[in-house]
């Protein structure tokens, strides 16, 4: 069944004009009055509905039934991210959303290539938050990932809260002792690099703030692949 996210509150039974993006959709697939489809707000549940009328420019359904599935992970994991260069970037934020990732922090480190400020980091968000969305179609998912502000890593540190007794904090660091622990906290943060990798300082700055080297192993991973790893181990280890 088609499956749709639309940027208007969905709150109870009736009669709906869709949104542009969602109603360019349905046309693209050409449903017809009286065919379903599933629409979601990202609040939680989504909606069995119907097309009721197909025009050039508006299409309208009927929501039927609200229901709330359970496919979100139990523990909240936040992806903080030094960004990759290129559209890495994409390819992370759509994999994190399919994984079950709650949110990813942007972040612009020491040796960062890609730097975003102002007009252009607010598009670049906007953009990677419609990757989500788009991702969170496809995997089922009721509330997609969020994708923070970006911001320069020292200033995010500093504006960390002291982490709490639920929560597991880890910076990966490929010279870190320590291997991946079993996180069995409700909350995890997760920090990780660019392709030049966090500075020793940053990584000392990281633990000042509660974060806890660990290492992937002997093989360095692609600054867009190292967190993944890390997400779809979590991920996994919730069906065990």
């Amino acid at each position: 069944m088609p499956r749709f996210f639309v940027d208007t509150p969905l709150a109870q039974p009736g009669e709906l004009t869709l949104p542009p993006g969602a109603a360019r959709h349905v046309q693209v697939l050409r449903l017809q009055p009286g065919d379903a489809l599933t629409l979601f707000d990202g609040s939680g549940p989504e909606w069995r509905a119907e097309v009721t009328a197909m025009g050039r420019s508006e299409v309208r359904v009927r929501l039927l039934e609200a229901v709330t599935p359970q496919r979100e992970l139990a523990r909240q994991i936040t992806l903080a991210v030094v960004m990759p260069a290129n559209d890495r970037m994409d390819f992370l934020v759509e994999k994190a959303t399919e994984l079950g990732a709650a949110e990813i922090q942007p972040l612009m480190g020491e040796r960062s290539v890609l730097r975003l400020t102002g007009e252009r980091a607010d598009k670049k968000r906007s953009h990677w938050q419609g990757v989500a969305q788009a991702a969170a179609e496809q995997s089922g998912r009721t509330v997609p990932l969020r994708v923070a502000p970006v911001l320069a890593l020292s200033a995010w540190l500093a504006a960390l809260p002291a982490p709490t007794e639920d929560e597991w904090r880890g910076v990966l660091s490929p010279r870190a002792a320590q291997p991946l622990p079993g996180a069995a906290a409700s909350r995890v943060t997760l920090l990780s690099g660019p392709e030049g990798g966090l500075s020793d300082a940053e990584v000392v700055a990281a633990e000042g703030r509660g974060f806890a080297p660990v290492s992937l192993g002997p093989r360095i991973l692609r600054a867009d692949t190292a967190p993944l790893a890390v997400l779809s181990w979590l991920a996994l280890g919730e069906l065990g």
